[in-house]
């Protein structure tokens, strides 16, 4: 097993989020693979946490990944950030993602919470999906 992949499968989600026209009509330009830096967007898209394990066979080099992306909103309701998340979904489950490192050999949708925030406005989903990539 190599984490050498997890880069990127990164690199490349971003790129299909970054790309997609129903998204960016969501949220423009508002996706981020780090928090942004002051005053964050009213809505945005965020890449969080990964934990990945190994799936390795005796043929081939692979991994799994489970990666999470975070929909933010400082609406009073769910309603636009669940339709952010929704659209990241369309995006991204059994999306055919072309890494610069590797192969991927699935992508799919595992689980998502949504909470609100601390403070009487905002809220945040985060839907954790799984890759299988393999170092070819």
């Amino acid at each position: 097993m190599s984490y050498g992949m997890s880069f990127a499968l990164q690199e490349a989600v971003y790129a299909e989020l970054s790309t997609d026209v129903v998204l960016v009509g969501l949220v423009g330009s508002a996706i981020f693979d780090a928090p942004p830096i002051g005053t964050p967007p009213a809505l945005y898209v965020l890449l969080g946490a990964e934990i990945v394990r190994d799936r390795s066979s005796k043929t081939s080099d692979g991994a799994a990944h489970d990666f999470v992306v975070k929909v933010v909103s400082d609406g009073a309701g769910f309603a636009a950030a669940k339709g952010v998340a929704g659209a990241v979904c369309d995006v991204l489950v059994d999306a055919r993602l072309v890494l610069s490192r590797g192969r991927m050999s699935g992508l799919g949708f595992r689980r998502a919470r949504a909470r609100r925030g601390k403070g009487p406005e905002g809220r945040q989903i985060d839907l954790t999906f799984r890759a299988f990539v393999e170092n070819v």
